[in-house]
């Protein structure tokens, strides 16, 4: 079984990881109203037939031909205590954007990859929802208890950014009950049992949820 999540973005934001490649992150990005391209991955948007409707970074990653093609959407910030894909989330956060999807987070440069995930506790209470996909699942920051979808036998990963916080799930394979979660390793490839988890935290969690795309066959 693959899963659909349900995803209401307002806009999407592409950093310059591994652009995707599947049928849904792809789907999205054609029907989205509004991109917001990291400058490392406006090549790659572009080579795919996609155009930005913004382009943020401090532009040393966007090469000079694309400088000059897209001049009146670019946006420079040449600031480095921050990466290009917060700049991007901070732009669309003046933009007033409230949902937001970030694709192309993960993969190459392992650091990054980590970097990115954690990044999304920092954007969650700016916004409606902000989420991360992969071509394998969606990753969603939780900052309070939560009930959420899944599918039967769905892979479920749950990482603790607070290992001083209990978390208690139901709905698990494989349950936590009144647990501090003090490696990123022991939530991990776990297993949903019905069409939802719940996901109880006390106060001050700062949890990322993992859903892949597929199950166990």
């Amino acid at each position: 079984m693959v899963w659909i999540p349900k995803i209401y973005n307002e806009c999407i934001i592409v950093a310059n990881g591994n652009f995707p490649t599947t049928e849904l992150p792809l789907a999205l990005l054609h029907q989205t109203k509004y991109i917001i391209a990291c400058d490392g991955s406006v090549s790659k948007i572009t080579n795919a037939g996609y155009s930005p409707n913004a382009i943020i970074g401090d532009l040393d990653s966007l090469p000079v031909a694309l400088q000059k093609k897209y001049a009146d959407i670019v946006h420079q910030e040449k600031e480095q205590e921050s990466n290009d894909l917060s700049k991007a989330v901070r732009y669309a956060q003046k933009k007033g954007f409230k949902k937001v999807l970030i694709l192309g987070a993960t993969g190459l440069r392992e650091d990054h990859t980590l970097g990115n995930i954690s990044l999304l506790l920092e954007y969650a209470p700016h916004f409606e929802s902000i989420e991360m996909m992969s071509d394998f699942g969606l990753f969603t920051p939780l900052l309070h208890s939560s009930q959420m979808d899944c599918f039967p036998k769905q892979q479920i990963s749950i990482f603790s950014l607070n290992p001083d916080v209990p978390i208690t799930t139901s709905d698990l394979l494989y349950p936590i009950s009144n647990r501090c979660l003090t490696n990123l390793w022991q939530g991990t490839l776990n297993e949903a049992l019905s069409s939802h988890f719940t996901i109880t935290m006390g106060k001050n969690a700062r949890v990322i949820v993992f859903r892949a795309f597929e199950g166990v066959k």
